[in-house]
C-alpha cells in the first residue's frame, strides 16, 4: 500500500471547496482530479485548485486514483458510489451515504466482493470538543449515560443555500441532512442504537427561496418531512430525544445534553469540530471542562458568527491512513450504515406510527486523542 492515496472528487458543487481547501492539511491524501455532470463546474474547480478536470467516465477510469470522494446530491449517492466501486476504487461519500438501507446493504455487499473500503462523512465527531466529551464520558465523569436530548432546528435551507430544492425532496429533509452529525456523535459517545420511534410532519407543502441567487423567489415543492421528533433507545439502555426541524424560527434548546448517573454533560453543535464542553456532577454546578490542545479543536477559519475550527476531510484522511496501516477507519461503512438505519427507521416510524427495531448494529469508533489526531496531520 502506498504512503499516499490519489484522490478524485466527483461533484464540484458548494461542498467541494471544503475538500479542496482542507485536504492539504492531512497525510495520506493527494487530490489529483475532479469531475461533474456540469463540465464547466469541474473545469472551474480544476483551475482554482490546480488539479485535472475530467469527464465522469475519465475520472472512474483514472489509474492514478485510489479513492473517489462522492459529493453528488443525496439521491445520486448510491448510483455514483456503486459506479466507483465497480471501477475498482475506494469510496468516501458525503452524508448521507444513501437514502435507503437496502441501497446501503447493496454497497456493503459490493465493497466486500471487491475487497474495497467505503467511508462516509460526517467526521465532525473527530473534533476537539467531541473527543473531549468522549474522553470525559469514557473516564466516568458523568457515570453511565441514561438519557439526553438533541435539538437541531431552524427556519430552513432556502434561507441561505443558493440552490436548496433538493433538500426538500426524497433523500433530503432535516433528519437525513443534519441528523447524521448528531447520530454519528451519539454513536461516538454512547454506541449503537437498538430501536427508534418518531412523529413526523411538514409545516408547508411548498417553500419560497429567499437566498440570493438564480432561484430567489421561486416556489419549491416539499416532499419529505421537515419536522421530526424522535426517541432513540440505545443498546446501552440510554434513551435520547432527537428533534430535527426546518419549521422553527427561533428556540432556546441546547444542541446536545447527556445525563448520567453521576452528572450531566453539555456538548456543542455536532455540525462543527470545536466549541465549549460543559459538565456538572451531583452538585449541579455546571462548569466548562478544562480545555485541551486537541489539534482539531483549534480555530482556523473566520465565519459570520466568529472564528471556528473546521477540519472536514479528517474522516477521509483517517480512512486513507487506515487503509495504509491496515486498521479500522473511524468513519467506517459499518457505522454509517447503522446511521442510515437509524435515520430511515425514524422516517418509517413517523409514517407507520410504531417503534422500529433496527436491523444493523456497530461498534463505537476508536477515540481520537491528541496524539492520534496529530498523526493525521502533515
Amino acid at each position: 500500500m502506498p504512503k499516499e492515496l490519489g484522490v478524485g472528487i466527483m461533484g464540484c458543487g458548494n461542498i467541494s471547496t471544503t475538500y479542496f481547501k482542507l485536504s492539504p492539511l492531512f497525510k495520506g491524501l493527494k487530490v489529483l482530479a475532479c469531475a461533474d455532470l456540469n463540465e464547466q463546474a469541474a473545469q472551474m474547480r480544476a483551475e482554482e485548485y490546480g488539479v485535472k478536470a475530467q469527464s465522469i467516465e475519465g475520472l472512474l477510469a483514472n489509474d492514478e486514483l485510489d479513492v473517489i470522494v462522492n459529493l453528488t446530491i443525496p439521491a445520486a449517492h448510491f448510483a455514483v458510489s456503486k459506479a466507483i466501486l465497480e471501477a475498482g476504487k475506494h469510496v468516501y461519500s458525503e452524508k448521507p451515504l444513501v437514502i435507503t438501507l437496502e441501497e446501503g446493504k447493496a454497497l456493503q455487499a459490493l465493497a466486500k466482493a471487491k475487497g474495497l473500503s467505503v467511508g462516509c462523512a460526517p467526521d465532525t465527531f473527530l473534533g476537539g470538543a467531541h473527543q473531549l466529551a468522549r474522553k470525559y464520558i469514557d473516564e466516568g465523569g458523568v457515570g453511565r449515560i441514561t438519557s439526553g436530548t438533541c435539538h437541531v432546528m431552524s427556519p430552513g435551507m432556502e434561507m441561505w443555500h443558493p440552490n436548496p430544492g433538493f433538500f426538500f425532496l426524497e433523500g433530503g429533509g432535516p433528519i437525513l441532512d443534519l441528523g447524521p452529525y448528531y447520530i454519528a456523535n451519539l454513536i461516538n459517545l454512547i454506541g449503537p442504537v437498538k430501536r427508534v420511534g418518531a412523529l413526523t410532519s411538514m409545516a408547508n407543502p411548498t417553500r419560497t427561496v429567499t437566498s440570493e441567487g438564480p432561484f430567489k423567489g421561486q416556489s419549491i415543492p416539499v416532499e419529505t418531512p421537515t419536522n421530526i421528533h424522535a426517541l432513540l433507545e440505545f443498546v446501552s439502555g440510554a434513551t435520547i430525544t432527537l428533534t430535527a426541524s426546518w419549521d422553527v424560527w427561533s428556540h432556546r434548546h441546547a444542541n446536545m445534553e447527556l445525563y448520567g448517573t453521576e452528572g450531566s454533560i453539555f456538548v456543542p453543535d455536532p455540525n462543527f469540530f470545536g466549541g465549549t464542553v460543559e459538565a456538572s456532577g451531583r452538585n449541579k454546578d455546571i462548569q466548562p471542562l478544562e480545555p485541551w490542545d486537541h489539534p482539531f479543536g483549534i480555530n482556523n477559519q473566520e465565519h459570520s458568527q466568529g472564528p471556528r475550527a473546521n477540519y472536514r476531510t479528517a474522516g477521509l484522511a483517517d480512512m486513507a491512513m487506515a487503509l495504509i496501516e491496515g486498521r479500522d477507519a473511524r468513519c467506517s461503512l459499518e457505522r454509517t450504515l447503522h446511521g442510515v438505519d437509524v435515520m430511515t427507521s425514524i422516517l418509517k416510524s413517523g409514517e407507520e406510527g410504531r417503534f422500529i427495531e433496527l436491523s444493523t448494529t456497530c461498534t463505537q469508533p476508536a477515540a481520537l486523542g491528541i496524539d492520534e489526531a496529530l498523526a493525521l496531520l502533515r
